[in-house]
């Protein structure tokens, strides 16, 4: 099963906020393999906001963040298709033209899940199903995703 990271996963896991989520994050993240999770390009460009925005680190420390993401897990690039999907997705559901278009690369990339505590748990648009990974009790998917990998 493939998964999407949203930005806020990869936030916490860099330590903004919440030191509980960001130990949950890390231990989730560890648990994926390289090849079942990607990172949509917007999601970098959006943690890099929140890096020095937020976390007060200097550009270069964010960069470096950045690049420790991409050679983690693959990131996914925006094709014009997909933006033409994450209008129609914001136009029909009401959601940011960013995370309208998180969706819709994570769709494109084949990705079952997008974990993220910003979107509608359960929510679900073509293939995928957002799942907040600290919801109570965890999204059916996600159990199963976590089952595989010996989470």
């Amino acid at each position: 099963m493939k998964v999407a990271l949203d930005t806020n996963i990869l936030a916490y896991a860099e330590g903004v906020n919440d030191i509980e989520k960001r130990d949950a994050v890390l231990k989730l993240v560890r648990s994926l393999p390289q090849e079942a999770a990607i990172i949509p390009v917007q999601v970098l460009g959006e943690l890099f906001n929140v890096l020095t925005r937020k976390a007060g680190r200097s550009r270069a420390e964010a960069r470096e963040a950045l690049l420790s993401w991409r050679d983690t897990f693959p990131v996914v690039e925006t094709t014009p298709e997909g933006m033409l999907a994450a209008a129609d997705l914001a136009t029909d559901h009401q959601l940011g033209i960013r995370d309208a278009a998180v969706l819709a690369v994570s769709s494109q990339a084949g990705c079952r899940l997008l974990l993220s505590e910003d979107l509608q748990d359960g929510f679900t648009w073509g293939s995928v199903t957002v799942v907040n990974p600290f919801a109570a009790p965890h999204h059916a998917l996600l159990e199963s995703l976590l089952g595989e990998n010996g989470a």
